[in-house]
């Protein structure tokens, strides 16, 4: 039931690995303060679950994600996780017991110690607590449990706090608790190519309905071309939304105009967009020179937000 995302790592010659557990979404700053402390130890193994378990238990209230899959798995690992152990989430194993996640996940690794957030909760139903998975583990391995971490104007961070602070658009806020900008990931698709008729061409990215994305609007940001190593970000004006002015165009999309670059041809390729600063709401215009007059204020504010002027 169990798999590896990558090929076991060796391990240091002092000990076994240490565990941490969690479904890690966006990798914020709690869960980073979670992998600094499992490192004094040892080498981390990072437990997590796919597909998100409310998924599985209750579709209905599973939270819009912070991050793909793969994502999270590349982010662990730069945040100095050796291992990621993915379990394959189903109905079968929502069903097992705290004891039987020990026996099934947990003591094949062979850890000597684990460290899990003080809500930490596991099994079926949410039975297993921090203070039950020491009980399981006595004479088997160690548990160190941490308090949640808190970042000033905020309280404690979390991945719901998170998901809730880029919905309303305050990308700011969660760049605070992400401890990075807000980054939305996907393959650039061919457009209405509006954008490059009026001057101001974009790169498109379809939002998954499975994604959180920000609140409609206009922001400051950066693009990346993942796929190419050592890709410099480029500066961007970015819009979110339905476009208002136009009132064919239906599906929420993120649009990100690269600043100075009409010679870019992103269709097919997979960018970031790293979200800085949001400019304003969107706007239905009267006409498309009130439309350029409004896009070319965003940006010249662009430029000022990024620090380019």
């Amino acid at each position: 039931m169990v798999h590896d995302s990558l090929e076991p790592s060796p391990e240091k010659p002092d000990g076994s690995p240490v565990v941490i557990i969690g479904n890690f979404d966006g990798v914020h700053a709690g869960h980073r303060t979670v992998i600094d402390d499992a490192r004094r130890y040892g080498p981390v193994v990072a437990v997590t679950f796919t597909p998100h378990p409310l998924a599985v238990i209750r579709p209905e209230a599973c939270p819009k994600l912070l991050c793909s899959y793969e994502d999270r798995r590349e982010l662990l690992l730069a945040a100095g996780v050796s291992r990621v152990v993915e379990v394959p989430f189903n109905r079968e194993v929502s069903e097992w017991t705290p004891a039987e996640f020990v026996d099934r996940v947990l003591l094949p690794l062979r850890p000597a110690r684990i460290v899990v957030g003080a809500n930490f909760r596991f099994g079926h139903r949410a039975a297993g607590d921090p203070a039950l998975l020491a009980e399981l583990g006595r004479g088997r391995f160690e548990v160190e449990t941490l308090p949640l971490y808190a970042e000033a104007g905020h309280g404690d961070v979390s991945s719901t706090a998170i998901r809730a602070a880029v919905a309303a658009g305050d990308v700011e806020g969660a760049a605070e608790m992400l401890g990075r900008p807000f980054r939305y990931t996907h393959t650039v698709v061919r457009g209405h190519q509006r954008g490059r008729e009026l001057g101001f061409p974009t790169a498109n990215l379809p939002v998954d309905p499975a994604r959180v994305a920000p609140a409609d609007g206009i922001y400051a940001g950066w693009l990346t071309c993942v796929a190419e190593p050592g890709a410099v970000p480029l500066p961007a004006a970015i819009s979110v939304g339905t476009n208002p002015t136009f009132d064919d165009v239906v599906a929420t999309v993120v649009e990100a105009h690269v600043l100075d670059r009409t010679d870019l041809d992103l269709y097919g390729v997979t960018v970031a967009v790293d979200f800085v600063a949001r400019l304003r709401g969107n706007v239905r215009f009267d006409g498309l020179d009130a439309l350029m007059a409004q896009m070319a204020d965003d940006v010249t504010r662009t430029r000022e937000v990024l620090g380019l002027i």
